[in-house]
Formats: C-alpha cells, sequence, structure tokens
C-alpha cells in the first residue's frame, strides 16, 4: 500500500451509491468530501437535517458538481433506523458504499430510545441494524464494501462482558464502554465478514480508525481537550483510513486500516492489527446472537 495514500489517490466513484452515517460534522464531513471529490452520489444519514443542510453548502462550496444530499436517521434508536431503511428501499435499487462512522464518544451513562447503553447502543448495535436492513441492497451491487469503524480504544479493554453489556453490574466507566464497544465493531466486521464469504457474496465488511484525530475538540477534561489540540491530526486526516477502505484497491475483507505511525496515532492508512480478543470467533458468534435478539434484526444466519 502506498506510504502516503491520500484524498487525490481515490479512484472514481462515478455511478457509486455511498451512504454515510453521523456525516455532517468532523470525520464524517470528512468522509463525504472525499467521496463527492471522487463523483460518487451521497447519502448523509443524520439526525438533524438543518445541519445536514449546512454541511452540504460546505462540500458543494469545495466540490461544485458533489452530488450530496441527506436523510433522517437517528442511530440511537432502532425506529428511526427501520425509516430510514424503508426510504431507502423505496428511493434505491442498490448501495455500493455503507460507511458506518457515527459514533458516541466518551459521553455520559446515559440509554439510547430503546434502553441500551449508549456507546454499545450507537457504535455497534445501530450500525449492526442498519448494515443488516440494508444488506440486500449491497449485495445487489457489485463489489460493494462495508466500512465498519473501530478505535485503538479498542485495545484498553480486557474483554467485552456479553452479560453485562448495559453496565447494569458494574462501574460505568466512558472509557471502558467507549472501548467495548468499539471491540465490538471489530468483533461484528470480522464475523460479517466471515458470513458473507460463507453465503457466497462479494460484499467485503472492513474496519477502519481514524488514529487520534481531532474531531471532537471539546472531550474529556482540560488536560485532554489540550492535548488534543496539540498532539491530534486533523479530521481530514484522520478520515483516510475509512476512505481507504472504502475505496483503495487491494482491500480484502476482514482488513483493519488505521493510520501508519507510530503506535497508530497519525499518518497514512496503513493494514494494522487489532487485539486478540478481537478475533475471538466465539465471542463474535455470540455477539451477533444477542445483536439479533436486542435489535430484531436478523441476517446472514
Amino acid at each position: 500500500m502506498a506510504r502516503k495514500w491520500a484524498i487525490q489517490d481515490i479512484p472514481s466513484q462515478k455511478g457509486k451509491l455511498a451512504v454515510v452515517t453521523g456525516a455532517n460534522r468532523g470525520l464524517g464531513l470528512e468522509i463525504v468530501k472525499g467521496l463527492a471529490s471522487a463523483g460518487a452520489h451521497i447519502v448523509m444519514a443524520v439526525r438533524d437535517r438543518a445541519k445536514a443542510a449546512a454541511a452540504i453548502a460546505t462540500v458543494v462550496r469545495e466540490f461544485p458538481s458533489a452530488e450530496v444530499e441527506a436523510m433522517t436517521l437517528d442511530q440511537a434508536d432502532i425506529a428511526s433506523i427501520r425509516s430510514f431503511s424503508e426510504e431507502f428501499h423505496k428511493r434505491f435499487n442498490h448501495l455500493d458504499l455503507l460507511i458506518n462512522n457515527a459514533s458516541a464518544i466518551l459521553v455520559h451513562q446515559s440509554k439510547t430510545q430503546d434502553g441500551f447503553e449508549k456507546h454499545f447502543g450507537v457504535n455497534h448495535l445501530g450500525s449492526f441494524a442498519l448494515t443488516g436492513l440494508l444488506l440486500d441492497k449491497l449485495t445487489s451491487a457489485k463489489g460493494a464494501r462495508i466500512v465498519n469503524t473501530s478505535s485503538t480504544a479498542h485495545r484498553l479493554v480486557k474483554s467485552i462482558d456479553l452479560d453485562d453489556l448495559q453496565f447494569q453490574h458494574t462501574a460505568y466507566k466512558p472509557m471502558e464502554a467507549y472501548g467495548r464497544s468499539k471491540l465490538a465493531a471489530l468483533l461484528f466486521n470480522a464475523e460479517l465478514d466471515r458470513r458473507l464469504r460463507k453465503a457466497g457474496f462479494d460484499t467485503k465488511a472492513v474496519a477502519a480508525h481514524p488514529g487520534y484525530s481531532n474531531t471532537n475538540p471539546d472531550k474529556g477534561g482540560v488536560l485532554m481537550r489540550v492535548a488534543t489540540s496539540i498532539f491530534a491530526q486533523p479530521a481530514a486526516m484522520g478520515a483516510l483510513p475509512q476512505l481507504y477502505a472504502a475505496t483503495a484497491p487491494g482491500v480484502s475483507g476482514g482488513d483493519y486500516i488505521g493510520p501508519g505511525g507510530i503506535a497508530e496515532m497519525r499518518g497514512y492508512p496503513a493494514k494494522v492489527g487489532c487485539t486478540l480478543q478481537a478475533k475471538d470467533q466465539t465471542v463474535a458468534a455470540r455477539l451477533w446472537a444477542i445483536s439479533e435478539s436486542l435489535t430484531g434484526v436478523s441476517f446472514l444466519d
């Protein structure tokens, strides 16, 4: 893989349709810009249509020929995900790229509309449900890709407690919850890739992470905010691994892409590794079954 793969290296995406969640700011907006620069038609899946309108205006100013629109999606609400899927099915007959980018990051203990711990509900269950509901459109497109967003924070947790996903029996810590959700993203991606291949589809499931990127400058305490302002790379750099995972030739299903610099904190896209816990097929299969039960969305069984 090229050491300095950047936005100008994205292959032509003309004729391709992409859905990007959490697309109106930060990494999501940079991903939209990258895909727009290569000619894709992009659906920004967002909670706030007014913010989406402002984001679209930003994209069009930079790329006047951009094909970008917004559709309403709240990834913390399974009913909203179902409504998005229903509208999408009415309007489009295929989907080339699904980039599960929306994330809850270091939020105080709270729940989604369906009563799930916020990090797990948004970062894993929301992506799981959306992927399952749009899978028929993805498998209808030749060589479609699904990009699931993880984080180096998955390395900070020893395991994912499948018997206490909602922190009902253990003390809640935002970083622990966030790390578990990002470990779940990797387990989901690996299991999704196995099931897609077993079913004979050419759709690829690829994971990516942005390293230490300045996408949420107001998160954390004073020291963390100062460190972010000094050491974090710009959001445009943080978006490159997801763009690489979504578009670059030579990417295989099950790959994990992140910054290639020291400790995967910054740098250009490279294939990276993950913890042994993220490769546990038994845990991944059990997480899949639990996710189907909690969301009511079943696929690739």
